[in-house]
């Protein structure tokens, strides 16, 4: 399949000058039954108050490649070691309340296996991450439902059509 390339801008929030670009590793993770592991992020910020489903992944570090940083996320926000199958895309998108352009550079992984996380405490503490792991379809009811919020609807448009890509990829590969 083609690779994903979409570029989206902050429909929620009034928009303002752009004044740092990140560069994110982001994964849909599946295991070898089918299910799908996300990250559950409780927020309460700029950006509103919920919780919210989100691909796990994280920012690309100094000297690191998206797809090593990758493995260095899973392994810290669901404790999991991958096989990367394929890269899904990149998602280009702009967040006008704290002036960011990420570029999101997302991998469909599989699990080899689970071991303990390794979260830092602002990722335990401020936004309680926690592991969601989700048929296809609950998964899919799980982005609508926070679509009912600003911060919500900007997830939504990004892994929705990612979630959607990866589905498709991996059961051309079953």
């Amino acid at each position: 399949m083609k690779e994903l390339a979409l570029t989206l801008e902050d429909t929620q929030w009034e928009k303002t000058e752009i004044t740092h670009d990140r560069h994110v590793a982001r994964a849909i993770v599946v295991d070898e039954e089918g299910f799908f592991y996300f990250v559950r992020v409780v927020r309460d910020d700029i950006f509103g108050n919920g919780a919210f489903i989100e691909t796990a992944g994280g920012g690309v570090e100094v000297g690191e490649t998206p797809e090593e940083a990758i493995h260095r996320e899973l392994k810290e926000e669901l404790g999991a070691s991958v096989e990367v199958l394929c890269k899904i895309g990149t998602v280009s998108d702009y967040y006008n309340q704290i002036h960011l352009h990420n570029v999101n550079h997302y991998f469909l992984c599989r699990v080899t296996s689970f071991g303990k996380t390794e979260m830092t405490p602002k990722e335990l503490e401020e936004f309680e991450l926690s592991t969601l792991k989700l048929t296809y379809e609950e998964a899919f009811e799980e982005y609508k439902r926070c679509a009912a919020k600003p911060w919500g609807v900007l997830l939504a448009n990004r892994e929705l059509p990612v979630l959607e890509w990866a589905k498709e990829s991996y059961s051309s590969k079953e």
